[in-house]
Parts: C-alpha cells; sequence; structure tokens
C-alpha cells in the first residue's frame, strides 16, 4: 500500500489548534448552562479551563501566530487593510488574556463568598464562548489564505519548522489530556 505524504502547513498546525480550542469551548458551554442551572460555579473547571486557554489557546496557538505568523506578514510589503486585519486579531487576543485574567479574579472573588461572584463568572464564561469561535472563524475563513499570497515557499517552509519548534516541549500532550480532563469534571 502506498501513502501519500500529508502536507502540514503553519497555517495547517494552527487551523488543527482551532479545532482543539473550539472543542474545549463547547464543554465551557455545557459548563456554562450547567452553572446556570445549579446557580453554583465549579472553581476546579474553572481552573483548568484558564490553565488550557492561557497554555495552549494563548500562550502557544496565539504565541505561534503573533511571533511567527503576524511577524513574518509584518515583515512583508502587505496591504494596509491585511495589516489592519492583523492588528485587530492581536487585539482580540489581547481582550481574551483580560477575559481569562478577570474570570481568574473573579472566581477568587467567589471563593471568598462575594455575592456578585457568580454572575461575573458566567459573564466571563460567556463573552469567552462567544468570542473564540468568531476569531477562530475571522483566522480560517478570511486571514490564513493571505499567508500564500505573501510567502514563498521557502518561507512556508521556515515558519513550519518555527511552529514545530515552538511546541517543541510537549505541550500538545498535556493539553490532549486536560481536554480529557475537562469534559470529565461535571
Amino acid at each position: 500500500m502506498t501513502y501519500k505524504p500529508i502536507d502540514i502547513t503553519a497555517v495547517g498546525i494552527l487551523m488543527l489548534e482551532h479545532r482543539q480550542i473550539e472543542r474545549v469551548i463547547e464543554v465551557m458551554k455545557t459548563e456554562l448552562e450547567i452553572t446556570n442551572k445549579e446557580a453554583r460555579a465549579k472553581p476546579e473547571f474553572i481552573d483548568i479551563a484558564i490553565d488550557f486557554i492561557r497554555t495552549y489557546a494563548d500562550k502557544s496557538h496565539h504565541g505561534k501566530e503573533e511571533q511567527i505568523f503576524f511577524r513574518d506578514l509584518y515583515k512583508k510589503n502587505i496591504a494596509k487593510k491585511h495589516k489592519d486585519y492583523i492588528d485587530l486579531l492581536v487585539a482580540e487576543h489581547k481582550q481574551g488574556r483580560e477575559t481569562v485574567g478577570q474570570l481568574e479574579a473573579t472566581k477568587e472573588k467567589y471563593l471568598k463568598g462575594d455575592s456578585g461572584a457568580l454572575n461575573e463568572i458566567k459573564e466571563c464564561m460567556k463573552w469567552l464562548i462567544d468570542f473564540y469561535p468568531q476569531h477562530i472563524e475571522k483566522e480560517d475563513k478570511h486571514f490564513f489564505a493571505l499567508y500564500r499570497e505573501y510567502l514563498n515557499e521557502e518561507e512556508q517552509d521556515k515558519m513550519l519548522a518555527e511552529c514545530l519548534e515552538f511546541d517543541s516541549t510537549g505541550i500538545r500532550e498535556k493539553y490532549k489530556d486536560i481536554i480529557a480532563r475537562l469534559k470529565k469534571v461535571k
């Protein structure tokens, strides 16, 4: 049997990571429904979700986008509308970081008995649940195609090597387990 090699690109890796983030967002959506129904938050779930978003979605995934993909495109003579789009995506990454920080602070208030913290937790979770699918769609459908327009094959290969090196610490394996744990924390 002859196997055809898989065409792996840096953008392909980023899109696969989007699918993992979407899985966690679906779990968060289910958890938010439970939180609304039971009128209580699960701090353990929130801690795992925060860790996943901070480390996998932001540090690793957004890190590759900002430190490799966007960096390489900024070096090119890209159209102003494309530069503005990169700036928008980076601003959205920052909003996500701020919301995760707010979720963590609110969880601490909840643990101390703050009566308004549950609603704040739900608002943060809802924001993240709404944010990620829209943000991912912008990147998948409207932005990632640009790399072929601006980067030649050699530059794309270099970007792929950097993306693979970026995650050489085993982050994918760790978060495969985290995703499974999130599904069980109910």
